[in-house]
């Protein structure tokens, strides 16, 4: 049981509550009956096992959990407990007392029609977080969103099951890239800790997600390695529209390339390239420290993380890979 509870609070926290992002989810989620739970288009890990531990949380506390996408949940994340509750729509349809957005810098972000007659709960980590909506919860000293959907777990007295454990688990383990980057703190690995004690398998999830990626991937990224090219500190490589349909390729298996030009001894910054069929090109940055990226990814229309952030620039892929280089050299220069 966790057992930082509402109810437990010391009376000058109570009265903060105002003032307390978390306490006023609370009010409302201990106010409504039905909510609606979604995350960004093309969901990571953080957003997938963060939507179906917080439909556990609020099972847990009475209340109806619809978990919408509008992307499919990624091979990689199918294997987590309850993963069939996600449903795939363009369209959100029905009365909820609140939608509650993961990871979202915007209501766009999510990629779902029917949201914007909704009241709207932002839950959010990423330095890029917005408050767009009715209540917003931004924390980026946070690892994930994972994270916060632990602390709402733990204000609403909920018990810390070894189904919601493995799914928070992952949440930290992807978007930290395997405890590498991001808003890594003692506090990160407590609560790993604090997972693994409550039944999450540590072995069992890196294997789901490091070790079981389907060959399209592997295929996908001997491409991307092929047109590897380095300049001093900085790092990238890109795949065409040929590539992904050679290697029979879907969407998700580009996830997690850009490490490969990171782990280059020397390298600072990196970003892989996709080329997208409507003639857009996708990027996806990552640093190890000096550089924020996600500041570059902002100044360009994106977001993220400081050490991991995205953005999609107008092709075509030349003229995006020149843009972006000229930003990353300048960032590497002055870094």
């Amino acid at each position: 049981m966790i057992k930082e509870t509402a109810a437990r609070a010391e009376p000058e926290k109570l009265r903060d509550a105002e003032a307390d992002p978390l306490l006023q989810v609370l009010r409302v989620l201990n106010g409504g009956r039905r909510f609606l739970v979604c995350s960004h288009a093309r969901p990571d890990g953080d957003a997938v096992g963060s939507m179906l531990a917080l439909g556990m949380v609020l099972e847990q506390m009475g209340k109806t959990a619809d978990l919408i996408t509008a992307d499919r949940v990624p091979v990689l994340y199918r294997r987590l407990p309850l993963a069939e509750k996600i449903r795939r729509a363009e369209r959100v349809q029905g009365v909820y007392d609140a939608a509650i957005l993961l990871e979202c810098d915007s209501v766009e972000r999510a990629g779902l029609e029917g949201l914007d007659d909704l009241f709207l709960i932002n839950i959010d980590h990423h330095i890029s977080g917005r408050p767009y909506a009715q209540l917003n919860w931004i924390d980026c000293s946070a690892a994930s969103v994972g994270e916060l959907v632990y602390r709402i777990a733990g204000a609403a007295g909920v018990e810390l099951t070894a189904q919601m454990a493995a799914c928070l688990y992952t949440t930290i383990l992807t978007d930290t890239g395997n405890f590498t980057y991001g808003a890594l703190s003692a506090r990160t690995f407590a609560l790993a800790r604090a997972l693994v004690l409550a039944g999450a398998d540590p072995i069992g999830l890196a294997q789901d997600v490091y070790y079981s990626v389907p060959a399209s991937k592997v295929m996908l990224l001997g491409a991307a390695l092929n047109n590897l090219q380095r300049e001093e500190r900085m790092a990238w490589l890109w795949i065409t529209l040929e590539d992904m349909a050679r290697a029979r390729a879907a969407e998700e298996d580009c996830e997690g390339i850009v490490n490969f030009a990171l782990s280059i001894a020397g390298v600072e910054a990196a970003v892989f390239l996709r080329e997208l069929p409507d003639g857009q090109v996708r990027l996806s940055l990552r640093s190890k420290g000096r550089v924020s990226v996600a500041a570059i990814a902002e100044k360009l229309g994106g977001g993220g993380h400081e050490n991991a952030a995205g953005c999609t620039l107008a092709g075509p892929l030349e003229r995006a890979r020149q843009q972006i280089l000229a930003e990353l050299r300048a960032a590497v220069t002055h870094a």
